[in-house]
């Protein structure tokens, strides 16, 4: 297990979402974040509840999803916990079109 790392979602007493990952056991991970350990966004939210984890074969992979998830919405967030992948593709969906698509029909 040293070469990977888990992905993870919590939801914080607050109801808001944090998504980390972590090389460590989740167990651990979980008692770090409940006792306030490691400081930032869940320290003043706890407790948290683990409600999604991932294990990646490679911590570069973990990571890049976490990125990822980090920039979705929060309905976006709930869908993939859920496991709802048809709501996951709607909201996937582009919601305007294409900056340079609007572009080229005004010029025409």
């Amino acid at each position: 297990m040293t070469e990977g790392a888990f992905l993870y979602i919590l939801r914080c007493s607050d109801g808001s979402y944090y998504v980390g990952t972590t090389r460590a056991a989740l167990e651990i991970r979980m008692a770090q974040h409940n006792a306030g350990a490691l400081g930032g966004y869940t320290a003043t939210r706890r407790p948290v509840t683990l409600v999604y984890s991932q294990w990646f074969d490679r911590i570069t992979d973990a990571v890049e999803n976490e990125r990822k998830l980090k920039k979705w919405s929060r309905a976006k967030e709930e869908a993939f916990i859920k496991g709802d992948l048809e709501a996951l593709r709607q909201l996937s969906g582009r919601r305007s079109p294409h900056p340079r698509s609007r572009a080229a029909h005004s010029s025409d």
